[in-house]
């Protein structure tokens, strides 16, 4: 009986280390070789670990979340054999205590874009510090205070100051359970501090019962990806968001033309081919706009290709996979590409290279996407275009008003290396590319 010490691999150029984000087996689960032991992530890309060998799980090196080094022991195997430990120094494990982890519900394959996120229990204090299972815990519910005997009656309306009635609401308490001191029982701020000061707290209405529950989720994985990436651009980029309606009749009107004669082997044409083919127009009239700006550095790098982030939703999160090369596409090259892409981020099998480097993102709600948004631009890029619902408006055309598809696009820039001025210069060439659809596609 020999010992099989399997160590974290390299899962990546220039990865130092990865977050684990599933265990597929626990401690005591017979393996055989080939068979997926845990899931890793790094960046956007995660990697599953299989095993070289048959054997029985005897240690797990770490718990859902943790980031661990290139090289340090993943898990040890008892096998029949030597194993791959002959001195005895890599057998020994850290000095934290393994924690044997529970395997996953779903032994789906993992892929970039679903790093399952399991929600955790509300754990107690004593289990956290005595290392034990982390179980349910419901914090007891606070004694109800009774009804005074001189409670108003139902649907009678308690008499208070409007300053009152503001006071009760920030404290979220209901006035008709406080009794007034005041001329014809009216509350007074002293009535209300002293029913506060009695252990007060909403009551509920007839028939609901309060739910007092708290619920932890450990946040791993591609939200723990999504949330560093958020926190990193809005603490880092100084945003500008510049918002602009858009005429969308003649556009709609030629999608709806091409998509009526296209061939069975094309994708049926969304606005996101006609948008991304006008930022490309408008980008090489503003180069600095399709860039990233290394603030450490001091350095802003412009690029000549066009590689457009589509920033797409899924289960698992947001995630960003890339047209590469939008320069190069026409109409309907650019529209499978969108397809393909949004596809494979759904069903989880972008792969890496698939979901970074991009140089300038869009991002659409569709139907949600509301008025006008303020979307967050994606580090290091300098620029990133929000595509907002489409709906029929009343305009002005000079001498009555009639109806007119409108669409906003909201934009933010990264006003440490764009100006306003050159912010708006691009919409507005996006705009009128947009509203004479046509132009897009004249050369020059």
């Amino acid at each position: 009986m020999g010992v099989f010490v399997i160590k974290m691999p390299d899962v990546g150029e220039g990865v130092a280390e990865a977050e684990l984000v599933e265990w597929h087996v626990k401690v005591g689960d017979p393996v055989k070789e080939d068979m997926v032991l845990a899931a890793v992530m790094t960046d956007k890309a995660t990697v599953e670990i299989p095993s070289p060998t048959d054997g029985t799980v005897a240690w797990l090196g770490g718990e859902i979340g943790e980031q661990i080094a290139v090289g340090a022991p993943l898990i040890r195997l008892d096998v029949a054999g030597d194993g791959n430990v002959r001195d005895g120094t890599d057998a020994e494990p850290p000095a934290k205590e393994p924690t044997a982890q529970a395997p996953s519900e779903a032994r789906a394959a993992i892929n970039p874009a679903t790093a399952a996120q399991k929600p955790a229990p509300a754990t107690s204090e004593d289990d956290d510090e005595a290392g034990g299972p982390t179980q349910p815990v419901e914090k007891p519910e606070p004694p109800r205070r009774t009804l005074p005997a001189h409670a108003r009656k139902e649907g009678e309306k308690p008499l208070a100051a409007p300053s009152v009635r503001l006071k009760a609401r920030e404290r979220g308490i209901d006035l008709r359970f406080v009794p007034g001191t005041g001329p014809a029982g009216r509350i007074t701020h002293e009535d209300l501090d002293a029913f506060a000061e009695q252990g007060a707290r909403p009551i509920a209405p007839a028939g609901k019962a309060p739910d007092h529950r708290v619920t932890e989720f450990k946040v791993v994985g591609l939200r723990r990806r999504i949330a560093q990436k958020m926190a990193l651009s809005k603490s880092r980029i100084a945003h500008i968001t510049y918002v602009d309606e858009i005429e969308m009749d003649a556009l709609e009107q030629l999608r709806a033309s091409l998509n009526a004669s296209r061939r069975d082997d094309r994708p049926k044409l969304t606005l996101l081919p006609f948008l991304m083919l006008a930022m490309v127009k408008a980008l090489k009239e503003q180069p600095n706009i399709n860039a990233h700006y290394d603030d450490e550095a001091g350095v802003v790098r412009q690029f000549g290709g066009i590689h457009c982030g589509i920033a797409a939703q899924t289960k698992n999160g947001l995630v960003v996979p890339v047209v590469r090369h939008a320069e190069a596409l026409d109409l309907w090259g650019a529209a499978a590409e969108i397809v393909r892409l949004a596809e494979a981020a759904r069903n989880g099998t972008a792969t890496r290279e698939e979901l970074t480097g991009s140089t300038i993102t869009i991002t659409s709600l569709g139907a949600l996407g509301g008025i006008a948004t303020t979307p967050v631009i994606n580090h290091p890029e300098v620029a990133i275009v929000g595509v907002n619902k489409m709906q029929v408006r009343p305009m002005w055309d000079g001498t009555q008003f009639v109806p007119k598809k409108m669409m906003n696009l909201s934009s933010s820039f990264d006003h440490r290396v764009i100006d306003g001025w050159d912010a708006a210069v691009f919409v507005q060439r996006v705009k009128a590319l947009l509203e004479t659809p046509a132009s897009i596609f004249i050369e020059g």
